[in-house]
């Protein structure tokens, strides 16, 4: 089984703003280039695409598919109150005490990571059971840097260490009897 992890390209959002399950739409002003981008990386057809509801993925999945499975647990973090606040006009102890222990602390009726890596990898372990051949899963950062975590064995207070751009392709094998292997971050 192959699996490729695609982040959606480029928000059309202001620098410097938290957003997470807010639904922005993509910056239209360079989608195709970085459409193309992702086009090399990724083979003609898939068996199955899956995509998170927002339509910054939904986008882009719908480049690649017609027939795309929305499953609300590839949705990005939920920053809560923070969404769509400037960065820097978040309360500075809220943000510090959040910074501290991301992976536990949630922000004000958001989530914190275990959270979002529960479903995310909840949603992996039912994609396996189903077994297609070739899957593709539109989804955000923060989801692909949690699947990476728990197939990495990497603790979730070091999964910002691994880089996940706009139009990141990574491509996962599978097998029951190598488990996973990862193939490439492009």
């Amino acid at each position: 089984m192959e699996i490729y992890l695609i982040r959606h390209t480029t928000p059309a959002v202001a620098k410097g703003i938290c957003y997470g399950q807010t639904d922005l739409e993509v910056d239209m002003n360079i989608f195709s280039s970085e459409l193309e981008f992702i086009r090399e990386k990724l083979p003609e057809t898939f068996d199955a695409v899956y995509s998170s509801p927002l339509q910054r993925c939904t986008k882009l999945a719908k480049e690649f598919s017609s027939q795309i499975e929305i499953d609300p647990r590839l949705m990005e973090m939920n920053f809560g109150e923070w969404e769509l606040q400037n960065w820097k006009d978040i309360p500075q102890d809220e943000l510090n005490n959040w910074m501290d222990d991301f992976v536990q602390v949630s922000p004000p009726n958001g989530e914190n990571f275990i959270e979002l890596q529960k479903r995310t990898v909840e949603f992996l372990q039912d994609l396996l059971s189903i077994g297609p051949t070739t899957s593709a899963i539109f989804t955000h950062a923060g989801n692909i840097r949690s699947i990476l975590s728990h197939i990495l064995e990497i603790p979730l207070n070091n999964a910002f260490k691994i880089q996940v751009s706009y139009g990141c392709v990574v491509k996962l094998r599978y097998s029951k009897e190598m488990n996973f292997e990862l193939v490439s971050i492009k």
